[in-house]
């Protein structure tokens, strides 16, 4: 159960801790997000295996984010909402969410509903390959054609070009970059200009003007995926059992309930 990954996207601080304090005990990783604009960005450097998603969020619709996140096809979501009518629970599994559970709730029956979740996120196998129109990525073989050609890459040019797709046109910092596409720990932000610059001269039309890798000025470097047919990667075909995620990030879990929190027989409506 501890190699689960549980992103929780939830306005209220006090039930977002309370929820977090309990799955960390239980043995999950556990990620919080207060806002849509914070849990967007957490998703796609964290990729959980499964999000708990307020329907009501501060800054946005938390429908809209799921079916944004139905269409990353990466995670199973677990929507909890205060509104209990059936056409809102009808409305809330349309737009994604696997399962609904309605304010207020019980933390065992909160808990026992994550497992069942987790539970079928280690039964999803990963994809083997990744398509962004005329860029395919085959991760089996470790492959990449662009335009229906094979572009030769080494092993790190791989795991480069590999990390800033799957980010979807997030920027990523050099140190993200170092952390994520490295195999061991490297500090020296000028390996990734050097491997980025290498990767552009075989993927780019005209390296000195990019257009696929941009840089982001006092950021790093993003994914441009709107120079490509596809504004979002496609799941071809399934490899190997296993979880979604895979990652050995550690947890960013910094919260701690608040006194006299443990135990809630019931949780208070926001």
């Amino acid at each position: 159960m501890g190699a689960v990954c549980i992103q929780i996207v939830e306005g209220n601080p006090h039930l977002r801790s309370l929820l977090g304090w309990h799955l960390q005990q239980t043995g999950y990783w556990v990620y919080q997000s207060a806002d849509l604009h914070q849990a967007r960005e957490t998703f796609q450097t964290r990729q959980p295996n499964l999000v708990v998603l307020d329907s009501e969020l501060p800054g946005g619709d938390g429908l809209e984010f799921c079916r944004w996140l139905q269409s990353q096809q990466q995670a199973f979501v677990l929507m909890l909402s205060a509104r209990t009518t059936e056409s809102d629970i009808v409305t809330g599994l349309r737009a994604g969410a696997d399962d609904y559970l309605t304010k207020p709730f019980g933390m065992q029956e909160f808990l026992a509903r994550v497992d069942a979740l987790s539970r079928r996120s280690r039964m999803v196998s990963a994809p083997d390959s990744l398509n962004y129109g005329e860029l395919k990525i085959d991760l089996i073989h470790r492959r990449v054609r662009l335009n229906e050609e094979s572009i030769e890459l080494t092993p790190q040019e791989f795991s480069l070009l590999y990390v800033l797709a799957q980010a979807g046109g997030l920027p990523l910092s050099r140190t993200e970059l170092l952390r994520r596409a490295w195999p061991d720990a490297i500090d020296n932000h000028r390996t990734v200009d050097t491997h980025v610059l290498s990767l552009r001269k075989k993927i780019e039309v005209d390296p000195r003007q990019p257009n696929l890798i941009q840089t982001v000025r006092n950021v790093g470097y993003r994914f441009n995926v709107d120079v490509l047919s596809h504004d979002r990667p496609t799941s071809i075909t399934a490899a190997s059992h296993g979880t979604t995620n895979g990652t050995s990030d550690r947890p960013l879990f910094n919260h701690r309930p608040i006194a006299n929190e443990h135990p809630f027989p019931r949780l208070a409506e926001r």
